[in-house]
């Protein structure tokens, strides 16, 4: 795998708390993707929304979204 491979970072309940994490991090200059989006939007509290970001990217991700929490 490459540094700029994505790998999943967070997952949330709804889509919309997804959308803020995302929104924080592409504040902070960090790449980010949302995976089962619209799937978790209508399987509310089974599946997952996915928040991925490029793996040489999880450290500062993940502080981003400790600061932002």
């Amino acid at each position: 795998m490459q540094d700029n491979d994505l790998t999943v970072i967070a997952e949330y309940s709804t889509s919309m708390e997804a959308e803020t994490a995302k929104s924080a991090l592409t504040d902070a200059g960090i790449y980010s993707e949302i995976y089962n989006e619209h799937t978790s939007d209508i399987y509310l509290g089974v599946i997952p929304t996915q928040l991925l970001v490029r793996r040489n990217e999880v450290a500062n991700a993940e502080k981003v979204l400790r600061l932002n929490h």
